[in-house]
């Protein structure tokens, strides 16, 4: 396969290849397709005897017919010898008002070089326009297709009254526009024509149309260039419009004026290759009303109150919506009132005819059923609906509350009834509504109970009032009592006035009852210094019968320290009293009536106030403890004391050593709180048992003080213990004392208990009672 480049200008024969399989005398060649004899052998080399044109014929194919056949290929390398032309010599075309930026003509070129390099490669140009109105630029060229299209600018100013015809200077490039590339050049004529394609007339269509669908509605929509497309586009249910290939407009279904009342339906034009032409055009639908909805009120049921003594008032308005064309008489709605529960009395209401308006026709409403239900029915033109009215006759206060008596009583009442005691009760009644407030009563006393003995309570089911004792009765002091009851309603009168029917007379007795004695207080709190004089009256317990005087008495004082009057109720001392030994006492005073057995009781509390009257005391025994010599560090004897009074007096202790100047020498006391150390003032002491006078004073005043002794020094070993035995403090029991003195004990118990062994044995016989009283 040999590839040689066409139109050769040099020396031939031209030498193309070497054929080395071949004999160097083979001259046997069959040239398939070289009419002119290009070809031919010589040796072992092909040769051409002249140029080769690509376009003339692109290959040849030699068949050799030697013993071993071969085909040899020879393909011609095209070179750029070519000029591209147009494939027309004249070149129209036409363009429609208000077509988009899409081509509308295509300029059509063609180059006779090999289309498969860049020989062949075409590039399309505007040079010029003419004329340049009402723009320079009312086109654009693409570059590659060579297609003619509107640019933005000539799509919106085009106009074949200001310019009918447009000349173009095109020009067409090979080897893709390059500097170097063959050109030509041709002139485009372009029509500008007029088109249909304009928004179609609106149409008016009635409501629910019997049919039938499809119906078409318009027909004056049509693109009058290119072959084009139509859809539609707009806000309503798919194919409830469709649009024929001619461009009709069909509607497939009935309208409803009340779910939608107009559309506005977009019709869009297209190639077939989808893309758009123009601009959309619009068509307006408008719906036309039918009478095809009835009145409608917006609740089913009304409710309104009229009052009881009302006339010809207006108590309601009614109101029906109809969702036909408000503009039409579709819509015009009258009133009429077609039923009343109960009948009768008739004529109570009627309706206005025109505005819904409900009222009352009567003078009063006063004697008629406490509820009507009325039915209302709103009409159009041939189609109606109804709804209920139920009207309330709200009473009204025109009845006074009536006793059924003037006087009720007497009634007989013990001085002792509980509180809370129902003494009678009595009924107001009201011939008002029942339950309502112009039928509920209010009681009121009005005179006789300025003390407020009693107290009102009415059952708001019955209206009936109880007359209730509020506060305990006192036969000696109020034995009758005449009660002024009034009655009225909560709500004031609309008519009448309360008259003598609503006020009533109570009368009460109060019988007189044997009563116990009351004490003024429940509880006593008494207080008396320790150690005063007995025979004193500390308090006076003071109690009340209005029957007779009570008799006072002590309880609960078992160690018979205090006294009560009988009569007078003083409570004394009797002896003196020690807080020491207790600090409070409590007894029950117990007040008796004189006549019979009732009583009542009080508790009284003394608490004995404290004197300072014990002396502090040191605790513990000392006698054991010492003190080493040579002194030793922080080592201390610990003291401990207390004070039998309360810490008003004895409550911190004060340690002092005695005002002498070898006492206070010797030893230090160091207070460390509710404590005294005792030490050694001085480095060394001789061993020996000490008196260390000290005071301990408690903190009243003046003081009480107590003066004590306490001993030991000694020389310790390295542990701190004494090397030789205390000397015992004089005045102090020796171990060996103590124990003669348990001995001589044990042995005069032993003797007694011999004794009275022998006495039981003297007398064997029975004991009677005085046997039993001596023994």
């Amino acid at each position: 396969k040999i590839g040689v480049p066409e139109n050769y200008d040099g020396i031939f024969p031209w030498y193309l290849a070497k054929l080395t399989n071949l004999p160097s005398n083979y001259t046997d060649l069959v040239v398939s397709g070289d009419e002119d004899g290009i070809f031919g052998i010589d040796g072992q080399f092909l040769y051409a005897t002249k140029p080769l044109d690509r376009e003339k014929q692109p290959s040849y194919s030699l068949q050799s017919m030697h013993r071993q056949s071969f085909t040899i290929e020879v393909c011609v390398i095209d070179k750029n010898d070519n000029m591209p032309t147009f494939k027309k010599e004249t070149m129209r075309g036409s363009v429609q008002l208000g077509l988009l930026k899409i081509p509308f003509m295509q300029v059509e070129a063609m180059d006779r070089d090999d289309r498969s390099t860049a020989h062949a490669e075409l590039r399309f140009s505007l040079m010029e326009q003419t004329p340049r109105i009402p723009s320079s630029q009312m086109f654009s060229m693409d570059s590659i297709t060579g297609e003619v299209s509107l640019t933005e600018e000539g799509s919106s100013t085009l106009d074949p009254e200001m310019c009918g015809r447009y000349k173009l200077q095109v020009m067409v490039k090979d080897m893709a526009g390059k500097a170097n590339a063959f050109f030509t050049t041709g002139t485009v004529t372009v029509e500008v024509t007029g088109n249909t394609w304009a928004s179609p007339d609106p149409v008016r269509l009635q409501e629910n149309l019997p049919g039938p669908y499809p119906i078409p509605i318009s027909q004056q929509v049509k693109w009058s260039g290119s072959q084009a497309e139509y859809s539609l586009e707009g806000e309503f249910p798919e194919m409830l419009f469709t649009i024929s290939r001619e461009g009709v407009i069909y509607l497939n279904a009935p309208l409803d004026r009340e779910t939608q009342d107009q559309f506005l339906i977009s019709i869009v034009v297209e190639r077939p290759d989808g893309r758009e032409i123009a601009k959309p055009v619009e068509l307006r639908v408008m719906v036309g009303d039918a009478n095809d909805n009835r009145p409608t009120f917006p609740q089913a049921q009304y409710h309104a109150v009229v009052k009881e003594l009302a006339a010809r008032t207006e108590i309601l308005t009614v109101q029906a919506a109809d969702n036909d064309d408000p503009k039409t008489d579709n819509v015009r709605i009258f009133y009429r009132l077609v039923g009343q529960i109960p009948e009768s009395p008739r004529a109570l209401f009627r309706v206005d005819r025109d505005s819904g308006v409900i009222s009352v026709q009567a003078d009063s409403m006063e004697g008629t059923a406490p509820q009507y239900t009325l039915t209302i029915t709103a009409e159009d033109a041939k189609l109606n609906s109804s709804c209920t009215v139920v009207v309330t006759v709200q009473d009204e206060n025109n009845n006074p509350p009536a006793f059924a008596q003037h006087e009720y009583g007497p009634f007989h009442v013990p001085e002792d009834a509980p509180l809370a005691t129902t003494v009678t009760s009595v009924l107001a009644r009201d011939a008002d509504v029942r339950g309502g407030d112009s039928w509920q009563v209010d009681y009121c006393l009005e005179s006789g109970n300025e003390e407020e003995v009693f107290m009102l309570v009415t059952d708001k089911q019955t209206n009936e009032v109880s007359l209730v004792l509020s506060k305990v009765l006192d036969f000696e002091r109020e034995s009758e009592y005449i009660l002024v009851l009034s009655a009225q309603n909560p709500v004031p009168l609309v008519r009448g006035r309360y008259g003598p029917a609503s006020t009533a007379t109570v009368s009460i007795y109060v019988d007189d009852i044997n009563e116990g004695p009351i004490l003024s207080q429940s509880h006593y709190e008494v207080t008396v210094r320790e150690g005063e004089e007995p025979g004193r009256v500390i308090a006076t317990i003071r109690g009340y019968d209005p029957d007779s005087h009570p008799i006072y008495s002590l309880q609960g004082d078992t160690k018979k320290y205090f006294s009560i009057g009988k009569y007078s109720g003083e409570l004394k001392t009797v002896q003196a009293l020690d807080r020491e030994e207790n600090s409070t006492y409590t007894m029950e005073v117990i007040a008796v009536d004189g006549n019979s057995s009732l009583s009542a009781s009080t508790l009284v509390t003394v608490h004995i106030l404290d004197v300072n009257d014990n002396s502090p005391v040191l605790v513990g025994d000392y006698s054991w403890k010492y003190l080493c010599t040579p002194r030793w560090e922080d080592q201390a004897l610990v003291l401990a004391s207390r004070d039998s009074d309360g810490p008003q007096h004895g409550g911190r202790l004060n340690f002092s050593l005695r005002s002498d100047a070898t006492v206070r020498r010797n030893w230090k006391l160091t207070p460390i709180n509710t404590h005294t150390n005792l030490s050694l003032n001085i480095p060394y002491l001789a061993p020996e048992v000490y008196t260390v006078p000290f005071t301990i004073s408690d903190s009243s005043s003046p003081p009480r003080s107590t003066f004590i002794n306490l001993p030991t020094v000694c020389t310790c070993n390295v542990r701190g213990s004494c090397k030789i035995a205390a000397k015992p403090l004089e005045g102090m029991p020796t171990i060996q004392s103590a124990v003669g003195i348990l001995l001589g004990t044990f042995a005069v118990i032993t003797i007694l208990i011999i004794t009275f062994v022998r006495l039981s044995y003297q007398n064997p016989k029975e004991p009677n009672e005085t046997n039993q009283e001596r023994a």
